[in-house]
């Protein structure tokens, strides 16, 4: 049975949906966090609104940004690990 081009048409609209992940080139999908952060800072007994909640919200912000960039960091030197000292059988 020859089906010509249209085998391979029917393939890659199968294979379309699992390459889609491929695009999204590493960055992560944002998380709402606000309802977290808040929590945590009315848990200190800091007013919405106030100074201190400013604070508290953007030290939050900045650990976050700290913790991805550490995650990020810790990913490029094991790619660039498994590329210099690759094992061989």
């Amino acid at each position: 049975m020859k089906f010509g081009p249209a085998k391979h048409f029917i393939a890659l609209l199968l294979a379309a949906p699992l390459l889609t992940g491929c695009l999204e080139r590493g960055q992560p999908t944002m998380v709402d966090t606000s309802a977290d952060d808040d929590a945590f800072c009315r848990a200190n007994n800091v007013a919405a609104g106030s100074n201190d909640y400013v604070i508290c919200r953007k030290n939050r912000d900045v650990q976050r940004g700290n913790a991805n960039a550490r995650t990020d960091r810790a990913q490029r030197n094991l790619a660039e690990q498994m590329l210099n000292n690759p094992t061989r059988p």
